[in-house]
């Protein structure tokens, strides 16, 4: 876990929430996707803008963009900067008509990663628990579990769960699937695959921490009379997941661009979005260095979130951030 956990605490060192630029671009990011969701899922057709139109018009920015290339040309080499200039505005301009579908992607990344770190952290915690604790014949299950999910790719879990299965058939003639706010079954099964992987990820991150806390911790709850279980569950656990909160992290960021993957399988999140604009506009550069910048605020926001809660729940005398 070493070199996962110096990579998550680069990231912080560069994305500190101290810093008011990064604290600013969040607060901007996160307040216009809160109003694009606001608009398209919960305000009346009366009151709302149109799902497809954006809050602001791109016109004016391509006329900018227009007028600014006019007196580049005309001042030869000294219009660089205008040039420069010139171009940010054509790329706003060609961007805002796409904001409103990539918000509506970036809503579906947000749910295939929370929840396949909250339901893998679900199945992490025994599979750690069975790896550090239990006997041989479950420390062999939960080991084969986590070097079969490890050792193959992603996305031919994915396929083997959508494609090669009756898991999809089976999900869609599930009442209210597809239906409102319940997801249908590509998301779902989408869900199930990134659940897995990360249950995978997160055992092992947890089974690093749980094997920190010294053995000493166990024997001292089994003295004052609880149960091995009650032991690790009360004495060991609280503490080794403390020392698990950078492996999350990492896992939190990974989950967020590996969402990208459910796009194979049909699901609109917002690598699918921003791919099918890009196919019906020929605008790829811009759409995907504008995806980018999505991809890049979330990571941005997932490390700051998870840099408070390290603090949060950091304990004096125990790790460095509690020193």
């Amino acid at each position: 876990m070493g070199a996962e956990q110096s990579a998550v605490e680069d990231v912080r060192t560069t994305v500190d929430v101290d810093r008011p630029w990064a604290l600013a671009a969040v607060a901007v990011f996160w307040g216009w996707l809160v109003l694009r969701w606001t608009n398209d899922y919960l305000l009346p057709d009366s009151l709302a803008v149109p799902q497809e139109r954006p809050f602001v018009p791109a016109e004016p920015f391509a006329a900018t963009a227009e007028q600014l290339r006019g007196l580049a040309s005309d001042l030869g080499l000294f219009g660089l900067p205008f040039d420069l200039l010139a171009g940010a505005f054509g790329f706003a301009a060609g961007a805002i008509p796409s904001l409103p579908s990539l918000a509506r992607g970036a809503w579906l990344t947000i749910v295939l990663t929370v929840a396949g770190i909250a339901f893998g952290f679900v199945l992490a915690v025994p599979l750690s628990v069975a790896r550090v604790y239990g006997g041989r014949g479950l420390r062999w299950l939960s080991l084969s579990y986590t070097e079969l999910i490890r050792g193959t790719p992603l996305l031919a879990q994915l396929f083997v769960l959508y494609f090669g299965t009756e898991l999809t058939g089976v999900v869609r003639v599930i009442p209210g699937v597809g239906q409102g706010f319940v997801p249908g079954s590509a998301v779902i099964v989408a869900i199930l695959g990134f659940t897995l992987n990360s249950a995978a990820y997160q055992a092992e991150y947890i089974r690093s921490a749980l094997e920190s806390v010294d053995t000493g911790q166990l024997t001292a709850a089994r003295a004052i009379g609880l149960s091995k279980v009650d032991g690790i569950r009360y004495v060991v656990l609280p503490q080794g997941l403390r020392y698990a909160i950078p492996g999350w992290s990492n896992e939190l960021v990974y989950l967020i661009k590996y969402s990208s993957l459910a796009a194979f399988i049909t699901v609109r999140e917002l690598f699918f979005r921003t791919e099918e604009i890009a196919n019906a506009t020929f605008r790829y550069t811009e759409l995907f260095l504008l995806a980018a910048l999505f991809y890049l605020a979330l990571v941005i926001s997932a490390s700051m979130l998870m840099n408070r809660v390290e603090e949060r729940t950091a304990v004096p005398g125990i790790g460095g951030r509690g020193r």
